[in-house]
Order: structure tokens, then sequence, then C-alpha cells
């Protein structure tokens, strides 16, 4: 991310082409290229500058963002969540500001009702809902890669968590929307109180490898990540979120290598880092905020 090379060119064009409208037939097609010939660019092999001024002017992207000069705007939670995979893949350490607790760290379970949470926030009356539907598969299906790659690759994680958005988790559950039976809302209660109580036994074990700091004072609006590979780092700043009333259709994310956005973003992770409750304190105080939620 944030590079020149034809490679990183290539995993842009990919990112940009699953969250667009369009399959990779009707984008070679389009363009007056073949489909392999697409996915030789997507895989690295340079493609000519008219051929991807073509391409971004499609897929409704700057040539600049396509080719990873200065910020990356991505209107589309695919093409971002794709980016976010990419740029994992290759990370050592993560620095992640997500709530209400980094997709990284979460269960099986969450993952089987996120499915399902996502797709019941979507509106009926929504003109491109079969559209909305198929995104959300995508998004489901590019999460799962993240998390396989993530536990087989261990890179280690820094994850601030919000005293505030637990809080809320634990009250009004892991739902979509409101409009739901009481049955139903006291089972996603009930999901996201296991959900922390996977949280609180992370902060219990301190497995290797991870860190996590709740923040019980004001905290940023935006959610972001901080991605450090070898010799190079890289911010992705999102209004995507995957917590309770879940956030896939609207917003533009922001990813760059700018050094300037990064010591500024590092310095917020350090100094709310430095105020955050960590190990037994945690653990104690997201034990009676539980609880609380229970009584």
């Amino acid at each position: 991310m944030g590079e020149l090379s034809s490679t990183e060119i290539g995993h842009r064009l990919k990112a940009f082409r699953l969250g667009s409208e369009y399959s990779a037939e009707d984008i070679a097609s389009k363009i007056g290229i073949s489909r392999a010939a697409l996915y030789r660019y997507e895989k690295g092999d340079p493609p000519k500058l008219e051929t991807l001024e073509s391409i971004a002017e499609l897929l409704g992207v700057s040539l600049t963002s396509l080719m990873g000069v200065g910020v990356e705007y991505v209107s589309s939670a695919v093409s971002f969540f794709e980016r976010m995979r990419q740029a994992e893949s290759v990370s050592e350490h993560l620095f992640v500001m997500f709530g209400p607790v980094s997709y990284l760290l979460t269960t099986d379970e969450f993952d089987e009702v996120l499915s399902v949470v996502l797709k019941e926030g979507l509106s009926a009356g929504l003109p491109d809902l079969r559209q909305a539907r198929r995104a959300i598969d995508e998004i489901l299906a590019i999460l799962k890669e993240r998390k396989d790659a993530y536990q087989k690759r261990k890179p280690s994680i820094v994850s601030l968590v919000s005293a505030a958005e637990l809080e809320r988790f634990l009250r009004n559950g892991f739902i979509g929307t409101y409009d739901l039976p009481p049955e139903v809302i006291k089972e996603r209660k009930a999901i996201a109180r296991r959900e922390l109580e996977n949280v609180l036994d992370m902060l219990e074990k301190q497995p290797i490898g991870v860190q996590i700091g709740i923040l019980r004072d004001s905290i940023p609006s935006t959610s972001f990540q901080i991605f450090r590979q070898p010799g190079s780092a890289t911010l992705g700043i999102s209004p995507f979120r995957l917590g309770e009333f879940p956030n896939v259709r609207l917003g533009v994310a922001m990813i760059t290598s700018a050094p300037e956005a990064l010591a500024l973003h590092e310095k917020m992770v350090t100094e709310l880092w430095d105020r955050s409750l960590k190990g037994p304190e945690a653990a104690a105080f997201l034990k009676k905020l539980i609880q609380e939620a229970g009584s």
C-alpha cells in the first residue's frame, strides 16, 4: 500500500473492481481487453497508462487513487476491507481502533451472526437491494479471509476499545435494526455478552502478541488501523463499522502512507494507550461492566 509498484497497483485494481457494480467480464469488455489480461494486471503485470486511465474512469475512482499516489479515497466497504486484507497479509504489527473490538479478535459466533445483522439492517425499499445483499456476501468472504490469515500469521495486535462502545454493545445487543421481536433482542444481547466475555478472557490470559486497552474517556469518532510492514507503514481511516448497527453502505474511507498522517496517528495511539486500562485493571473493569449489564 502506498507504493507505485505494479504489484501494489494490481492490489488496488482488484479492490476497486470488487467494490464496483461490474464483473471482471464487464470491465474487460468495456475497456477492450481480455479477462485474462485484467487478472494479470491484478496479479502485478504492468498495464499501459491509457488502460489504467480507462479502468479508473469506468470504476469511478481517480487515477491517483488507483496508482496509490497520496491518499486513496474508497467509497466501497468491499474495496476497503479488501485493501485491509491485502495490507494485513504482509504486516507484522497492527494498531487497531475499530469498535466495539477489533474484528480479528472476534469469535466464530460473531461471524455467524454478522451475516444476519448486516442484512437485517437493509431497508426493503432500497433501489439497489440485490446489489447491497451481494456486496454483503463479498464483505463476509473478505472478512473470513482476513481472520483466517490472521490466525495463520499471528501478527502482533494492539487494540484500543472504548468503554462507551462496549457498554452500548451490551445494552443494545448485536443488532442491525431496532425493529426486532423481544426474544430476538434478548438473544442478541446474550451474543454481545459472550463476545465481550471473549475479550475478558484475552485480558485475563494475555495471549502472546495481543494487547487490549480500554479507554474510559473521550476517543476519536473515526475508526482507524495502522499496518506496519518491514520498512513501511500504512494508515486506514474508516467510516465502516461491524458492531451493533453496523455500517457497510455509506461513507468514504481513506488509505495513506503519508509520513505526517502516520506520525500524527501513531502519536495519538501512544497517548491513548498510555491512558487506557490494561491487563488486570482492564479485566476487572470489563467484568464489572458485563455483570452490571446482566443485572
